[in-house]
């Protein structure tokens, strides 16, 4: 995300916040300075091989009752509980938005809609952003590029290389490290955002993430299956990013999956009735059926 502020000064201004706390062995690499005013968190490739819990055979579904008509379930993974939304290209359109100005929440972006709009069946937060709730990396609306590819090195999740694309167009999607996109992707798709780090590369963990680091923070992020469906999640409560990672290696089952964000990690889900309220986004992404 953004390093308009040095660490000591977001610190000066929120003592007392962990997210300004010394880092510390075995602290996940994560991101939340958003405005200035939160502290920021640091990259660190220096986590610790904190054994994780054991690995749930199966991911359980919630006991939650889930409308038959919602693309999203609660489910229990390791102790802890995730929504996880498929969107099929079979039934759904991806496009992602963000506004002029950017919209910054949920609830702006739906009252925006128009009344012939096609049925929303699901909208997430989808990547990084500036203080303005500008994309700070590769984003494309409606075949519009907004930004460009961002390959440069610094600080913080997004800089924590690979990190990743997921786009597509039509009923493609795909989730590629941002030097494979740069390399392979010459026609621009209909939609795409720029974020990280990679959670899965071909399978496998990102590298620098480690079992379970002890910093822990509600997350986002989405996955491509080998059928080709979009698997978008979401935690009820904070967990390690070594957990979050593991979720779409055994649950999800996406052989590439890319971090989206975290601590304002946000979804709507009109069908279960559940409209986050966080105020600072910046790019949606935004599931429709098709029609």
């Amino acid at each position: 995300m953004i390093h308009t502020k040095p660490l000591l000064a977001a610190c000066i201004l929120v003592l007392g916040l962990s997210a300004c706390d010394q880092p510390q062995p075995g602290d996940p690499v994560i991101r939340t300075d958003i405005s200035g005013e939160k502290g920021k968190e640091i990259a660190r490739a220096d986590e610790s091989t904190k054994a994780a819990p054991s690995p749930s055979p199966t991911a359980t579904p919630s006991e939650t009752a889930t409308p038959e008509d919602s693309a999203c379930k609660p489910v229990r993974f390791e102790d802890a509980m995730f929504t996880e939304c498929v969107a099929d290209p079979a039934k759904h359109h991806v496009r992602m938005v963000l506004g002029s100005p950017p919209y910054r929440s949920l609830a702006k972006f739906s009252a925006s809609l128009a009344k012939d709009a096609p049925p929303v069946v699901f909208a997430m937060n989808a990547g990084m952003f500036d203080g303005e709730g500008k994309a700070i990396g590769y984003f494309v609306e409606n075949r519009e590029r907004l930004h460009e590819l961002n390959l440069n090195d610094g600080s913080g999740n997004f800089h924590m290389k690979p990190n990743g694309v997921f786009y597509g167009t039509g009923g493609t999607w795909r989730i590629k490290t941002s030097e494979d996109f740069y390399s392979t992707v010459g026609d621009r798709p209909d939609f795409g955002t720029q974020s990280g780090p990679m959670l899965l590369i071909e399978g496998k963990v990102h590298p620098q993430i480690s079992e379970d680091g002890p910093s822990k923070r509600i997350r986002n992020g989405v996955g491509v299956d080998r059928d080709g469906k979009a698997h978008f999640v979401i935690t009820a409560s904070p967990v390690s990013f070594g957990q979050f990672a593991r979720y779409f290696r055994d649950v999800a089952k996406t052989p590439n999956a890319l971090y989206l964000d975290g601590t304002v990690s946000s979804l709507w889900d009109p069908a279960r009735g559940r409209m986050d309220t966080r105020a600072d986004l910046g790019p949606l992404v935004v599931v429709e059926t098709k029609e």
